[in-house]
């Protein structure tokens, strides 16, 4: 039986980021669906862009590039609702 690779720390960050961008993603839909924030909520599109930016990071690594390239458009869509969001606050 042999023994598993040793992981550096790269490879250790890399998997923190995609889970750690699943569980943002995950934690903002069942808040989300809970009724705890609303879609136009800066909580909610910081969650959806901090968990599709880990998972961009994690996808480019293990070469999963459809899934790097949908997160990125998550993480524009994010960031465009967080500007929208702005304009919106600075009108008020």
């Amino acid at each position: 039986m042999s023994a598993l690779p040793a992981w550096d720390l790269a490879r250790w960050l890399v998997e923190i980021a995609g889970w750690g961008g699943a569980v943002l993603i995950l934690a903002a839909y069942a808040l989300l669906s809970a009724g705890r924030l609303t879609g136009q909520s800066a909580a909610y599109q910081l969650m959806n862009l901090a968990g599709a930016l880990g998972f961009v990071i994690n996808g480019w690594w293990h070469g999963a590039i459809p899934n790097a390239v949908m997160n990125v458009i998550w993480a524009g869509i994010a960031i465009y609702s967080l500007s929208r969001l702005g304009r919106r606050r600075a009108r008020i």
